[in-house]
């Protein structure tokens, strides 16, 4: 599993959205991994912000 499908598989389990650092705490990953992973979902629009500094799936 890549850190993309890590963070997605994150968020999907808080089931509300969700910082960096919560997503790069619950996952083990680096803070790091997880701002480059938001990044290019971002970039597919696989994430959105429905909260400041939060994020969750687009679903």
């Amino acid at each position: 599993m890549d850190a993309k499908e890590q963070v997605l598989h994150v968020m999907r389990e808080a089931g509300k959205p969700v910082s960096a650092g919560e997503v790069a705490k619950a996952s083990g990953l680096d803070r790091k991994e997880v701002d480059k992973a938001f990044a290019e979902l971002k970039k597919e629009n696989a994430i959105v912000s429905p909260v400041r500094c939060k994020w969750a799936p687009a679903e």
